[in-house]
């Protein structure tokens, strides 16, 4: 039993009730309750078992109840009820940039709007300007918000895909006709964001493995039901999952599977790249795979294809045509960075601040996942919205990690803040406090609407502080859901390359942030990266090395990223 999965309900039922104009106390009373479920210190098993819930701050009757329906059903049926009763379409104006449940409210009570169509014909027609609460402004906030939910109607996340292109690649290789599948396409080349889930598999029965691809015995082993085939061939298929997410299959014979893969994988632009290179050698370069005149030359993967055009093997994670076949050509290619070689992490959150977990919890995590040191960011002072940390919370957060840190001689826990970069540039706490913290990440939270020469002004004066150590996701995208604040990156990654400023890259596979793009050009620059997992949970710690592949698409190697030195070269520069 997981208490972030009940505290997830408390706060969906507290937005569900916020939506349909209910009475606000109730809905903070479901607030209320997700945030402590959140942040219980006791074992919610043992409160249950022991029937000690009427000891948890604010849990009356009615609650208690909830729980325990919850702890025998896995679910509660008030919450179900409102999730029926609510037309679904209302929780998708959730997703536009600027709504909240108490605006979603009021313009479904005012102008009885229930979907995304219906929102943007309001604003089209100038209805909302004079609602409570809204304006003109607003209103053409929600306009670029409809917008940008428009442009990525189609896409996904790579984490979201990924998880769904190994459950479709272990079917496939489960099926007796299979010799070997693969995922290809952009989820191999680790974009952060997709369209499509491209698979190929090798096999000598075409027919049947595009029999078990659009049949029922596939959608029965993903339990998921398909919702429709949109392309049925012989060695090419398309179908939707239920979820919206389209997956491609192409199949072929085991001796054209590294070719085919390759040409499957992309990009479009290496793609024909290589193939120009190909014939400059005298070779052609198929999708069937490699020929000198008449001549099939046998490969048995790709790397044995890159080296038989005097190359050395490319990752995926590399291949869109800027530069990585020139370095192939030089044996010059990064050694990416490896997971392992990750010793610890930054950017990491408690429930001193908008963490789920205490500090001690993410300690031991951290400990059972084989890091040597943890970076402590809980939120400053400033950020009220995140309960950020008061001077007197500092002090008694301090001290804890003082005694965990005697606890575990072998284990180093660094005291850090995710300061505010406030709008004037300035860091959130005085100098005097700013200087016991062994780093300090500098983030922007609040006035994302900045132009972009105030905004980059805004981060280069934060980066003047003699105590801002960090960079902490520098556009503030966040993936599918907000775009990214206007600013220039070019000054900022120069000024860190010339004070020695760490730029984070945020693991958090909605942020993902800074861009791989921008990673390339910090580590031109000599910048150091960290990979951070901006961890509110102990599960999230994993997001570092989950996230890694879209970091090492920046060519990052090992000495490029500031967390994989020893803790020992950690504690020696945070103290320069």
């Amino acid at each position: 039993m997981s208490k972030h999965e009940l505290a997830r309900i408390f706060h969906e039922i507290g937005t569900l009730l916020e939506i349909k104009g209910e009475n606000p106390f109730k809905v903070r009373a479901y607030y209320k309750a997700a945030h402590t479920v959140d942040n219980l210190k006791d074992d919610l098993e043992e409160l249950i078992q022991k029937d000690r819930l009427n000891e948890v701050p604010g849990f009356g009757t009615a609650l208690s109840q909830k729980v325990l329906e919850w702890k025998n059903t896995g679910t509660i049926s008030f919450y179900e009820q409102l999730k029926q009763t609510t037309p679904p379409g209302l929780l998708d104006l959730l997703r536009v940039p600027g709504l909240g449940p108490k605006k979603v409210a009021v313009i479904s009570s005012a102008l009885h709007i229930t979907d995304l169509e219906m929102l943007e014909t309001a604003c089209r027609e100038n209805k909302l300007v004079n609602l409570p609460g809204f304006g003109l402004k607003t209103q053409e906030k929600i306009i670029a918000g409809l917008q940008f939910l428009k442009e990525h109607r189609s896409s996904f996340l790579w984490m979201v895909g990924m998880e769904w292109a190994l459950k479709l690649q272990a079917a496939l290789n489960a099926h007796p006709a299979v010799i070997q599948g693969e995922i290809a396409g952009s989820l191999r080349r680790c974009l952060p964001v997709n369209n499509s889930i491209d698979l190929i598999a090798a096999t000598d029965n075409p027919a049947a493995v595009m029999a078990f691809f659009t049949g029922p015995d596939l959608a029965k082993k993903l339990q998921i039901d398909i919702k429709e085939i949109t392309r049925r061939g012989e060695r090419e298929s398309t179908l939707v999952l239920q979820n919206d997410l389209p997956v491609n299959l192409t199949v072929t014979e085991p001796q054209h599977f590294p070719a085919a893969l390759r040409y499957s994988t992309g990009s479009h632009g290496h793609n024909q790249a290589l193939n120009r290179h190909a014939r400059d050698l005298g070779y052609e370069l198929r999708p069937d795979g490699l020929r000198k005149g008449e001549t099939q030359i046998d490969c048995r993967n790709e790397t044995e294809l890159y080296q038989h055009l005097g190359l050395s093997y490319i990752p995926p994670e590399l291949r869109e045509n800027l530069g990585e076949l020139e370095a192939a050509v030089d044996n010059k290619v990064p050694k990416l960075v490896q997971p392992e070689e990750l010793q610890g992490l930054f950017h990491v959150h408690t429930n001193y601040s908008d963490g789920h977990c205490s500090l001690r919890e993410m300690v031991t995590a951290a400990i059972s996942r084989g890091y040597h040191y943890l970076g402590i960011a809980d939120h400053s002072q400033s950020a009220f919205y995140a309960h950020g940390l008061s001077k007197e919370a500092l002090s008694k957060q301090w001290a804890e990690i003082d005694q965990l840190n005697q606890e575990y001689p072998d284990f180093k826990i660094f005291k850090g803040i995710e300061a505010d970069i406030l709008p004037s540039g300035d860091l959130d706490y005085d100098p005097e406090t700013l200087a016991q913290f062994d780093f300090v990440i500098g983030s922007i939270h609040t006035q994302f609407r900045l132009g972009e020469v105030e905004m980059t002004e805004r981060i280069l004066k934060a980066m003047d502080n003699p105590y801002f150590t960090m960079l902490g996701h520098p556009t503030g995208r966040l993936l599918l859901s907000r775009p990214a604040y206007a600013v220039n990156l070019e000054p900022i990654i120069k000024k860190a390359a010339a004070t020695g400023t760490i730029i984070e890259f945020n693991a958090n596979p909605y942020r993902l942030d800074l861009d791989w793009s921008w990673c390339r050009q910090a580590k031109a620059l000599g910048v150091s990266i960290a990979i951070n997992p901006d961890a509110h949970a102990v599960e999230e710690l994993d997001l570092a090395r989950l996230s890694l592949p879209m970091a090492r698409k920046g060519w990052l190697e090992k000495n490029d990223v500031f967390n994989t030195k020893t803790s020992a070269e950690i504690q020696k520069l945070l103290i320069q």
